[in-house]
């Protein structure tokens, strides 16, 4: 057992390096966003400004600018809400109270996942279908499988990749912020700082009402969203990858 826990410590600070050495590509490879530079929004949900992106102004500022966002594409039914600093302190049930959700089912998180098999060729998130980073949208309640998540792209790619060239695993803190822009616990699908393909589990399209909430841009705020908009919204694909 000894050797097998020193095994993996020995694996995550290989990962650990590799992302660091794709972290410094990334920045250089990554285009701008078409947000934030002339003013006008785009279909795009991603922007460019990280220093809004990760929250450091004030609160109002990041409520009042991914709203702006849903609202440019199209999404009418959503509302963010501000919970206690103790929030993941608390049980589920008492989250659900705080955000008036209607099962602890519909509480979700959003987490960057990093293929840590993909090709050399494959180092940003340009192809969608075979990208380096994915976001996967999961209830708290679920486990996720990632032996799923590896036979959908698999077949997504029509088998011109092979299997064993996907193995998506929770993406480094440091990785994530750089890519979205969100610290842990406050990351979203809206806004982020790059357009990360997202992944949404089919368990939560089959929640009713069809109303989620998940993580609002900071650590303290929320946001809760009708998901047939959201589907409208963001476009990700839609996988059973939770047991």
């Amino acid at each position: 057992m000894e050797a097998w826990d020193e095994l993996e410590r020995v694996q995550s600070r290989v990962l650990e390096r590799i992302s660091n050495l794709e972290l410094a590509l990334l920045d250089r490879s990554f285009c701008p966003s078409p947000f934030s530079v002339s003013g006008q929004p785009s279909p795009s949900l991603a922007v460019a400004d990280s220093d809004s992106a990760s929250g450091s102004g004030a609160g109002a500022g990041t409520e009042a600018r991914l709203s702006a966002i849903l609202r440019s594409n199209g999404v009418a039914d959503f509302a963010f809400k501000r919970v206690p600093g103790d929030y993941y302190d608390r049980s589920y049930e008492e989250r659900r109270r705080i955000l008036g959700a209607h099962s602890i089912d519909h509480l979700c998180k959003s987490i960057v996942m990093v293929n840590t098999q993909a090709p050399s060729t494959v180092i940003d998130c340009k192809d969608r279908n075979n990208s380096k980073y994915y976001v996967v949208v999961v209830q708290y309640t679920a486990r996720l499988n990632a032996e799923a998540l590896k036979n959908y792209l698999y077949a997504l790619n029509d088998g011109k990749v092979p299997k064993k060239k996907f193995n998506l695993r929770l993406a480094p803190e440091e990785t994530s912020l750089m890519l979205t822009g969100f610290e842990h616990n406050a990351v979203t699908c809206i806004g982020m700082k790059t357009e990360i393909p997202v992944i949404l589990d089919e368990a939560i399209v089959k929640l009713n009402p069809d109303f989620f909430w998940l993580g609002g841009g900071e650590v303290d705020l929320k946001l809760g969203i009708r998901t047939s908009q959201f589907i409208d919204c963001v476009k990700p694909f839609i996988v059973c990858c939770s047991m």
